[in-house]
């Protein structure tokens, strides 16, 4: 069975090799998936170490400012994860069914983006913010 891009005849040339454009697509979603993976990670490293700090230093409110960095760090990991699963959504011949999953996917992300969005803010995200408090960049 051929693929949409063999049917297509979509083939590139990269530095001399051929290369499937749906090859392509395929390894950006993967790296997309990579990066929002590495956020969460990298973020929720980042956000234990500098609590950390602050409980060694004994700052007040550590808990507080520790639960918003992860949940920041999970917001932009997850809008990595999704731009990653829409690019290789497309990068196949979409059919109702690869649809489908993705758009409940989306949904799901979704939903978990706006309720850790009214966690750590307090807010949902199309309301206007009071004030910034005085923690809220590092």
């Amino acid at each position: 069975m051929r693929t949409t891009t063999e049917a297509l005849g979509l083939g590139a040339c990269v530095w001399g090799i051929n290369v499937e454009i749906q090859h392509i697509v395929e390894m950006a979603g993967r790296a997309l998936d990579a990066a929002g993976v590495a956020v969460i990670v990298v973020g929720t490293l980042w956000a234990t170490g500098l609590a950390a700090i602050r409980l060694y230093s004994r700052q007040t409110d550590v808990y507080r400012g520790y639960r918003r960095r992860i949940g920041r760090s999970i917001l932009l990991g997850l809008e990595f994860l999704v731009a990653g699963d829409i690019i290789r959504t497309v990068a196949v011949a979409p059919t109702y069914a690869s649809v489908g999953v993705l758009a409940l996917i989306v949904i799901i992300r979704t939903f978990l983006s706006f309720s850790l969005e009214l966690e750590i803010t307090g807010r949902w995200p199309w309301q206007k913010p009071a004030a910034e408090p005085e923690d809220s960049h590092p």
